[in-house]
């Protein structure tokens, strides 16, 4: 989805409130991967997960993009995929076994328009307690909005209040609010909280 039209449905949408939701959450997001020292595919990197019957590839192309366009690499994710087919590029090539070996300043985005189900729920609870930052784009699914550190929920098509936007909508919408800087103030908002964050998150000095 091109700029052009990223901004008519921002104008459609205005005074919703998802505007401001979708922003939100993909500060969040970016917040999390600008702390991550190295790039995609790396400890301290984005890794993007869907539900065993939806892959979010449209997200993770425009995260791709966005990454670009922003000048920030780590917004770049690494695509985490239930099967991988014989002879699949390296990049494509990440199974579940990833989301095992998630740990402190990697972040963990959960793209779920059905529920996650317990594989993934057992995943996602194991990244979060190694030190993982969860993110959550859901459609009610409580059970993974509990493990998430930010969630950002969409009724689902049949319950969806008239002036929600569709689930592949905030995507595209969430994606390219990542890809802009925060207004200065909410900055330093977000600068401290993640830094407030990691205080609390980090390991007791060791004793000798």
């Amino acid at each position: 989805m091109d700029a052009i039209r990223v901004s008519a449905l921002r104008e459609v949408l205005t005074g919703t409130g998802w505007l401001e939701s979708t922003r939100e959450f993909a500060w969040a997001l970016r917040s999390s991967v600008s702390r991550a020292p190295d790039g995609p595919g790396t400890a301290g990197g984005l890794l993007l997960v869907g539900t065993e019957g939806e892959e979010p590839w449209h997200m993770a192309a425009h995260l791709d993009d966005e990454a670009a366009w922003s000048g920030l690499p780590q917004l770049s994710p690494t695509l985490v995929r239930w099967r991988v087919p014989p002879g699949a590029p390296a990049h494509l090539a990440v199974d579940l076994r990833r989301l095992e070996r998630a740990g402190r300043g990697e972040t963990v985005l959960v793209v779920a328009p059905e529920a996650a189900g317990a594989p993934l729920l057992e995943r996602v609870h194991d990244a979060r307690r190694t030190g993982a930052t969860v993110l959550a784009l859901d459609t009610g699914d409580t059970e993974l909005q509990g493990l998430a550190h930010e969630a950002l929920t969409v009724p689902p098509t049949g319950l969806r209040e008239e002036a929600a936007p569709a689930f592949d909508v905030v995507q595209h919408l969430v994606t390219a609010a990542a890809g802009e800087e925060p207004p200065r103030g909410r900055r330093r908002v977000l600068d401290r909280m993640a830094r407030l964050a990691e205080r609390l998150t980090a390991p007791p000095p060791m004793r000798w």
